[in-house]
Order: C-alpha cells, then sequence, then structure tokens
C-alpha cells in the first residue's frame, strides 16, 4: 500500500490527459466537418472536470494500479472519459467525415506519447536527483497510457475509434452491416479482456510503438 500513493501522483496526470484531450479532439474535429453537438454541449475544452467519467476516469485505473502496486506490475492501464457527443448525421459528409472525427482521438494520443517522449529524453539528459527521477517516471507512464489508449481504440471493434474509421472506408452495404456490431462492441472487448486475447494483441503492438520512439527519441 505505500507503493500506491507515489504511483497514483505519477500516473494521475498522463492518465487524465491522455483521456480527456483523446475525447476533446473528436469534439474540434466534428465541429470543423459541421457538427457543433460537442462545441453546444462544453465539451470542446480543456477543463478535465467536463471529460471525467467517475468510473472510466478515476476508478477503473486507480483500482488497476492498486492491483499492480499490490502485485508488483502487470495489467493493461486502461480508462475512458465521458463520451463527447457528436451527430454524425450533422456532418458535410457523414460517412467520410466519420473517419477524421473517430482518428483525432488515436491522433491526439500519439501527439501526447512523443510530448512525453521528448520529456523523457530530457529529463535523462539533466542532471540526477528526486525531480529528474520523477520526471522521468512521469514521462514513461505519460508514454505508456497513450500508447495504450492509441492501440486499443485502432482495434477495429465498433464502438471504438478503430471500428468507426472502418465504418467510414468500407463499401456502404459492408459498413451497414459492420456498424450493427456496435452494440456488442463492449461486451467482446470484455471477453478478449478476460481470455487474455487483448493482451496478447495489445503488448506487442505496444512494444513496437515505444520500440520506434526509442529509436527516433534516444530513449
Amino acid at each position: 500500500m505505500d507503493a500506491l500513493i507515489p504511483t497514483l501522483a505519477i500516473w494521475a496526470l498522463p492518465v487524465l490527459l491522455a483521456i480527456t484531450l483523446h475525447e476533446a479532439a473528436h469534439g474540434y474535429v466534428a465541429r470543423h466537418f459541421g457538427d457543433p453537438t460537442a462545441h453546444l454541449a462544453g465539451r470542446i475544452t480543456l477543463n478535465p472536470l467536463r471529460h471525467i467519467d467517475p468510473v472510466g476516469t478515476v476508478l477503473v485505473p486507480v483500482g488497476i494500479l492498486a492491483l499492480s502496486a499490490l502485485m508488483g506490475g502487470g495489467g493493461i492501464l486502461f480508462g475512458w472519459a465521458k463520451p463527447v457527443p457528436v451527430n454524425f448525421g450533422r456532418l458535410r459528409r457523414p460517412k467520410a467525415d466519420m473517419l477524421w472525427v473517430a482518428a483525432a482521438g488515436p491522433f491526439t494520443n500519439l501527439l501526447m506519447a512523443l510530448g512525453w517522449a521528448l520529456l523523457f529524453r530530457i529529463a535523462a539528459s539533466a542532471e540526477p536527483g528526486g525531480y529528474s527521477l520523477a520526471m522521468l517516471k512521469m514521462a514513461d507512464a505519460g508514454i505508456q497510457i497513450n500508447a495504450v489508449l492509441m492501440v486499443l481504440n485502432l482495434l477495429p471493434i465498433p464502438p471504438l475509434d478503430g471500428g468507426r474509421i472502418a465504418v467510414s472506408l468500407l463499401p456502404d452495404r459492408l459498413a451497414w452491416r459492420f456498424a450493427r456490431l456496435e452494440p456488442y462492441g463492449f461486451p467482446i472487448l470484455l471477453v478478449l479482456l478476460f481470455t487474455g486475447i487483448l493482451g496478447a494483441i495489445l503488448w506487442p503492438l505496444i512494444a513496437g510503438f515505444r520500440y520506434l520512439l526509442s529509436l527516433v527519441f534516444g530513449l
């Protein structure tokens, strides 16, 4: 339990930014393509309080971190914010623009992962000390949570962003049939999670992404 508080202190900011900015990006891009729904709801904002879901943004990540601290690591840290409302019917080209709205979230996680990697490089070059070590750990946490959210959300399972990207790219008839899977998306994810299949899919992709970052930034 003594390790839990430092772990939460290191992970809190990266997790909050990763989850809330992911959602805000969806709303911003939706507004750009003609749907003001998220803007009118006050969801295009950097204020995390407008995006926090008590379960997905707080309880689930804290629970995973607590189990990880008690068990000495392991498990995939993830979470979610309140979904930003998007009325795809109000987009100028609903099916085509859906791709950009859906891709905005994972792309934002990519940008944040790059930013945290740069911070990690700066901290690694600084004089050794308590602040540089804390910065290294927080930057590593930022890379990890953004890598997880980016890869997870790109899985082609509705209603994940990857599922909506697939709907946008598929021919109309196939897209309509594929979109009908959306009510079953979350149960499918739970089955994949508890059977270990989700981890088997995600971990190699996350490791590969982190390896690319290490090559680019010399981590």
